[in-house]
């Protein structure tokens, strides 16, 4: 397939290749040997980590600092 570049260095990707990445908006762009390469990434809104949905769960069940710590202790028994 080919793209051309607009006088704004914008390039319109075709939409075959686009519909492999619909739940993308945004790609890291990089070069390597001559090419242009684009990586999908996936952005996080502040306070959707995964840490802080981890949290949240923890938060929601009412579990303690305790609880936690037991369940790693046993974790690491077996």
């Amino acid at each position: 397939m080919l793209c051309k570049r607009t006088y704004k260095n914008q390039i319109t990707l075709p939409k075959k290749v686009m519909e492999q990445f619909d739940d993308y908006e945004y790609f890291e762009v990089k070069t390597a040997e001559g090419k242009i390469i684009l990586e999908p990434v996936k952005i996080t809104p502040k306070g959707e980590t995964a840490l802080e949905k981890v949290r949240q769960k923890v938060a929601a069940l009412g579990l303690t600092s305790k609880d936690i710590e037991d369940a790693v202790a046993w974790a690491r028994k077996k």
